[in-house]
């Protein structure tokens, strides 16, 4: 019983000595692999949360004040250098802005007859006036009414080519001759029917989208630009009432000249005294717009006979919603203008007088484009009349065959 204790109380102190070792021998290898372990972390640490240099703590300063003082600088108040310089720099500064507006009229006129002519090209025309085949030089659309065939029919009769000579002078020397006129108030009544009889034997006439009527010149008017630059591509057109005697020739001659200015507005300039008083012949209600009481127009050219370049017709067209009518025609005109960069052009031989004025300068060679009678506003009893006016001022009948534009 004994050996059996001892065995066993022998056997109880050798596993405790054993314990203790295997103890001492994990303590050491783990505080060995603590240490390696915190030795690999850090050899990671610095490779990954590199420190930055001081080049590169010096630059990012450096930024930071430059982008301090930037704010700084705008916030502060600007200097306006020397104040003797101001007066001389203000002429520079207004030739300057005076250069810009009139490089921006230009290329506010050349973008409105690109405008236009894109428009034309994409309109649709009559069949016979087709846009897209061919350019013109000038069109001349003659301003008539209703109640003035005997007019119409003295025209034919003098200056105006008719039928194949028509045809002929469209095709050799590109000029179109129309009469322009609207519809009545009652659209396909009489008079409608009437000329739309006179235009089936003729062929010279230009409808219009308009309600005739005098009150409404200036409306007509910019319905027929409109219209035109649609129908036909041509350098100018021209409007001319249906009582003036026109030299065909002459007016292709004279607009030929003025063929290198992109926007030219050709007529004889006047300026008239503004009307305030009702009741008058040409009464101006809008009289308030045009400065104190007795004030006159600015320069426009007379009604009877005008002609305006291709880029004044587009810029028309292409603003005829915006462009204000004042109650004269001529005026209306003259106001679209005013305020673009226009050569205008007062040649006297377009209002030149009835005989013997315009036949005496014929006759000293300086033949007339047109001729007229200012106190009728036109030829006074033109139907009766403008065959003498055509026999004694009229260019001879080969002029418009022989005239090269």
């Amino acid at each position: 019983m004994s050996f059996n204790k001892s065995r066993g109380g022998g056997g109880i102190g050798a596993g405790g000595d054993e314990l203790v070792l295997r103890g001492s021998i994990s303590k050491k290898w783990t505080f060995l692999l603590c240490l390696g372990s915190f030795c690999i972390g850090l050899l990671f640490t610095n490779r990954m949360w590199t420190m930055p240099e001081p080049k590169e703590i010096i630059r990012r300063s450096t930024l930071e004040v430059e982008k301090m003082n930037l704010v700084a600088g705008d916030c502060a108040p600007k200097s306006i250098g020397n104040a003797k310089d101001v007066p001389g720099e203000v002429p520079r500064t207004q030739d300057v802005i005076q250069t810009l507006d009139k490089t921006i009229s230009n290329l506010e006129m050349e973008l409105a007859s690109a405008k236009a002519t894109q428009e034309s090209m994409l309109s649709v025309a009559p069949a016979s006036e087709s846009t897209g085949k061919r350019k013109y030089f000038m069109v001349i659309g003659i301003n008539t009414a209703f109640s003035s065939r005997k007019r119409r029919d003295s025209l034919r009769a003098t200056w105006m080519p008719q039928g194949e000579k028509r045809r002929k002078m469209e095709e050799e020397k590109g000029i179109i001759i129309r009469f322009v006129i609207g519809h009545s108030a009652t659209s396909g009544g009489i008079l409608d029917r009437a000329i739309d009889a006179e235009d089936r034997k003729h062929g010279d006439f230009m409808r219009l989208d308009h309600v005739e009527g005098y009150l409404e010149l200036a409306a007509k008017t910019k319905a027929y630009f409109v219209a035109a630059v649609s129908m036909w591509d041509a350098e100018y057109y021209i409007k001319v009432d249906d009582d003036v005697h026109v030299n065909i020739a002459t007016l292709g001659n004279t607009l030929a000249r003025h063929r290198s200015k992109p926007r030219v507005y050709v007529g004889c300039m006047k300026s008239g005294p503004v009307l305030a008083q009702k009741g008058v012949r040409y009464h101006e209600p809008e009289y308030w717009k045009f400065g104190e009481w007795g004030n006159k127009y600015f320069r426009h050219a007379t009604g009877q006979l005008y002609a305006i370049s291709k880029d004044l017709a587009s810029y028309i067209a292409l603003n005829q919603h915006v462009l204000h009518k004042y109650a004269n025609e001529d005026v209306s005109l003259g106001a679209w203008f005013i305020g673009l960069d226009v050569e205008h052009v007062d040649d006297r031989r377009l209002c030149c007088g009835t005989p013997p004025d315009c036949e005496w300068k014929a006759q000293a060679g300086n033949v007339c484009v047109a001729s007229f009678d200012w106190s009728c506003s036109g030829i006074c009893k033109s139907a009766d009349r403008i065959k003498e006016v055509h026999q004694r001022c009229g260019e001879s009948e080969n002029a418009i065959w022989n005239a090269k534009f």
